[in-house]
């Protein structure tokens, strides 16, 4: 591995540069706006540049699972609409800023289209979604380019309680483009690395539980996990309808927060969710709230449990003197918080979670395959059936799949069930929830994706950015949480996070 790291070095300065002499690497939408607008870039070379840096780069990290082969044309007709509109097509708005634009979609995020939808399982392979998932019609409404599908934590790590650390049996193993034995996280993990190794501009990710906040604070990007019903989930393949949401991951809060404006909204077949969260959207979108000041006066909650760094470690120096810096941009940071219950809420096997996902998993996942065409599987029977019949492609010594028969073992949601997602939501008010409502905080912060299982029960958002890297160039990162709708709050405290610390650095894809 070693030797092939200096190869490696050469090849980013080729693929960095492109024509004209505009930069891929690390390229902002505001740059790129910028380079279409001055006619130093256009879609298509911004395509061919992301398609060269993923085969230069994809057999080491193993991020992207498949490319568009229509990515191209799509560029090309991006290119024809901004040459007859003169400029028309960057108006204000999400819409403007990613017109013509390359974004990468989790391969569990269905596109009608040339390319495969199959959360990273060869189970699915050939199936053919009967839509676009409501996330990707916005996107292309407002004018992207699909380039491809991000490799993923097969079946969102919801296939056996091992876990598979960035593994599908159709993407291969991940790895983290910073220290490359290091764990890349997931489930949203092709999607944070292909984020911060610059192979696609933007990427989006879904959640249910710390899938987007674990891997972008692993891989050093920005990481938004909505409210969720604030973008819908019609058209990806499902885990539980109370905790699935969908949300950006990108190098920057500023073109994380022009995705979530381009991919909020109602959606008619995901009408229950997203009509109560609509009441959440602001007039005028995400992007006002991107303001330098937007520490000033936020009360900010360090709750106990999460922050349990030795003494001298790069984590608690690095943490500490955050939490001075947000203080001097005029935060108030109450330290010492409890949530209540705190114990009981991040132990999954015995919070109720392990009643109430499983049955929820069949559900959904079962109404999303009947909905297929021409796919090899049409149930989660089937689906087990098809990795008993291919145990080494799909790993099934190593891996397993405990979680899909305990699913199938399920009969619904019955009165156990029912329990058990009244328990769930009471942890939720009598913890986090009540926690922020008496202390009037505007958020709290933890590191990475620590929250992430108390966030996920109440269906609460989150935001985490880059916070440092270890001794050994691991990074990790810090997260703002909040209440339902809470996203305006998070963004003006992330961004402006963001720009006081300024903390992220390109990969260094060390051995």
């Amino acid at each position: 591995m070693p030797r092939l790291l200096p190869a490696l070095a050469a090849a980013l300065v080729l693929l960095a540069t492109g024509a004209n002499g505009f930069r891929i690497e690390e390229a902002s939408l505001a740059t790129i706006q910028q380079g279409f607008g001055n006619g130093s870039l256009t879609s298509v070379q911004l395509v061919r540049f992301y398609l060269d840096r993923i085969r230069g780069l994809n057999p080491l990290l193993h991020a992207v699972i498949e490319v568009n082969p229509d990515a191209l044309r799509q560029a090309a007709r991006a290119d024809a609409e901004r040459r007859r509109s003169s400029g028309r097509y960057l108006a204000a708005g999400a819409g403007g800023i990613l017109h013509g634009v390359p974004i990468l979609l989790k391969d569990n995020i269905g596109t009608r289209d040339a390319i495969n939808t199959t959360a990273g399982s060869f189970a699915l392979l050939g199936s053919v979604p009967p839509r676009d998932a409501g996330v990707v019609s916005r996107l292309r409404r407002a004018g992207a380019v699909v380039l491809g599908k991000a490799n993923m934590e097969e079946w969102a790590n919801f296939r056996s309680l091992p876990g598979t650390d960035g593994w599908s049996a159709r993407g291969g193993q991940a790895r983290n483009p910073y220290v490359l034995t290091a764990s890349p996280c997931g489930s949203s993990t092709g999607s944070s690395i292909a984020a911060a190794a610059s192979m696609a501009a933007v990427t989006l990710g879904t959640e249910t539980d710390g899938s987007i906040i674990c891997p972008a604070s692993l891989n050093s990007v920005v990481g938004i996990k909505p409210t969720v019903g604030l973008t819908s989930r019609a058209g990806v393949v499902p885990i539980s309808p109370r905790q699935d949401t969908i949300g950006p991951i990108c190098r920057t809060v500023t073109d994380a927060v022009h995705v979530l404006d381009a991919i909020v909204g109602y959606d008619a077949l995901d009408a229950a969710a997203t009509v109560a969260a609509s009441k959440y959207i602001p007039h005028g979108g995400y992007a006002q709230f991107l303001k330098k000041g937007g520490l000033q006066g936020k009360r900010i909650g360090v709750p106990n449990g999460f922050f349990n760094y030795a003494n001298g470690t790069v984590q608690h120096t690095v943490y500490q003197q955050h939490f001075y810096r947000m203080w001097l941009q005029g935060a108030t940071v109450i330290e010492n918080l409890e949530i209540e219950n705190l114990s009981v809420i991040l132990d999954s096997l015995n919070n109720g979670e392990q009643i109430a996902l499983p049955a929820e998993f069949k559900l959904s996942l079962n109404s999303y395959l009947s909905d297929l065409s021409n796919s090899p599987v049409r149930s989660l029977a089937e689906v087990i059936d098809f990795n008993n019949a291919h145990p080494v492609e799909e790993k099934l010594k190593e891996i397993g799949q405990l979680i899909f028969l305990a699913a199938e073992n399920t009969t619904g949601i019955g009165a156990m069930e029912k329990a058990a997602i009244s328990g769930l939501n009471k942890l939720s008010a009598d913890g986090l929830e009540k926690l922020m409502k008496e202390h009037e905080l505007d958020a709290v912060v933890t590191p990475d994706s620590a929250l992430a299982p108390v966030l996920a029960i109440g269906g609460m958002p989150a935001i985490t950015v880059p916070a440092g890297y270890s001794s050994s160039g691991v990074p990790f990162g810090l997260s703002f949480g909040g209440l339902r709708g809470y996203e305006p709050r998070l963004i003006e405290m992330a961004y402006a996070f963001e720009q006081i610390t300024n903390v992220r650095k390109a990969p260094t894809f060390l051995p």
